[in-house]
């Protein structure tokens, strides 16, 4: 059996700071009442949902077809490289920073590290994200500020409306406020410092680990990021973010743009396609997927070429290079 475009069906996670809007904004099911806060729409653990291969995990897949799933460039038995998310956050999340490539294989012996890009689907009047650390502040008082439960007073504050862009880059600390919902592309690694959690108790009733030694080691205290405006480009294609890992690009299908584009994978770069707005269908070849709201398809490398058609909003995702 050929590969073919795949709708992916997500991991849905319960988190403290989470809420419902994954289900009244993205039309995302919720299977219970607890707080949902990430919907992880690709990554190894995610299932196929059409076709075929319906109801087999993405690793798995993985096993069978290696580069012609992946593509070349990545070894299949490291599962794939990008993840991609949506976040709902009703409170903090934790103030958190995340290790670069180097760093993840001496302190984890992970095989990469976490660079991470948001995009700002809603947002409350005045909701803030934390974007840095004040510059000019030193590890050591870093880290007394976190053991003094003071670190909110050294962090550089935003605040964001939908259509924002932040790039986090490795190192760089940072944590979504309540009021936003998110898109996240990032390196596939699940290895998050936190450096600070307001103080909040998990679903347990317990406090949190933090992991101030590794987090202040790893933290970039010079950089402060700009954050990107594309609300208002009602271009066919807007560039969302680039980054040496990966580029997601905006593709706004409409009446005024065209209703029809052209892609290709070059059978070297797998795709991620996601749903932000209306419906579309990814067709290769004598195959297709329809994607509406708040759904993702994977477009294996090895497809090639391949066509949107519809009235949508569809965030691409691949690799850079």
């Amino acid at each position: 059996m050929p590969l073919y475009p795949m709708l992916i069906k997500p991991a849905l996670h319960v988190k403290v700071w989470g809420g419902r809007r994954l289900n009244t904004v993205l039309n995302i099911p919720l299977p219970t009442d607890e707080p949902y806060g990430e919907s992880w729409e690709f990554h190894d653990t995610a299932t196929v949902a059409n076709g075929e291969y319906a109801g087999r995990t993405l690793s798995d897949l993985l096993k069978e077809f290696g580069h012609d799933l992946v593509g070349a460039d990545n070894d299949p038995a490291e599962g794939f490289p990008l993840l991609a998310k949506f976040l709902d956050a009703s409170d903090w999340l934790s103030v958190q920073v995340h290790p670069n490539d180097e760093q993840a294989r001496e302190l984890e012996g992970d095989p990469r590290g976490k660079t991470e890009a948001w995009y700002v689907l809603a947002s409350t009047p005045g909701a803030k994200l934390v974007k840095a650390i004040q510059p000019g502040t030193s590890r050591e008082a870093m880290a007394q500020a976190i053991r003094d439960n003071k670190l909110e007073d050294l962090l550089v504050y935003a605040e964001v409306v939908p259509g924002d862009v932040l790039l986090n880059n490795a190192g760089g600390v940072h944590a979504l406020g309540p009021g936003i919902m998110i898109y996240e592309i990032q390196q596939s690694s699940d290895v998050t410092y936190r450096l600070y959690d307001w103080g909040r108790m998990d679903l347990d009733g317990k406090p949190r680990t933090l992991h101030i030694d590794k987090g202040v080691k790893v933290s970039n205290l010079e950089v402060v990021p700009e954050i990107t405006h594309t609300a208002g480009n009602n271009m066919p294609i807007v560039e969302i973010v680039q980054s040496p890992y990966f580029i997601t690009l905006l593709h706004q299908l409409s009446a005024r743009n065209g209703t029809h584009i052209t892609l290709d994978t070059h059978g070297s770069r797998f795709h991620i396609l996601t749903c932000i707005e209306g419906a579309a269908v990814a067709a290769a070849g004598d195959s297709s997927v329809e994607l509406k709201m708040g759904q993702t398809a994977l477009i294996p490398a090895a497809l090639g070429a391949y066509t949107l058609s519809g009235t949508a909003r569809i965030l691409r995702s691949f690799q850079a290079g």
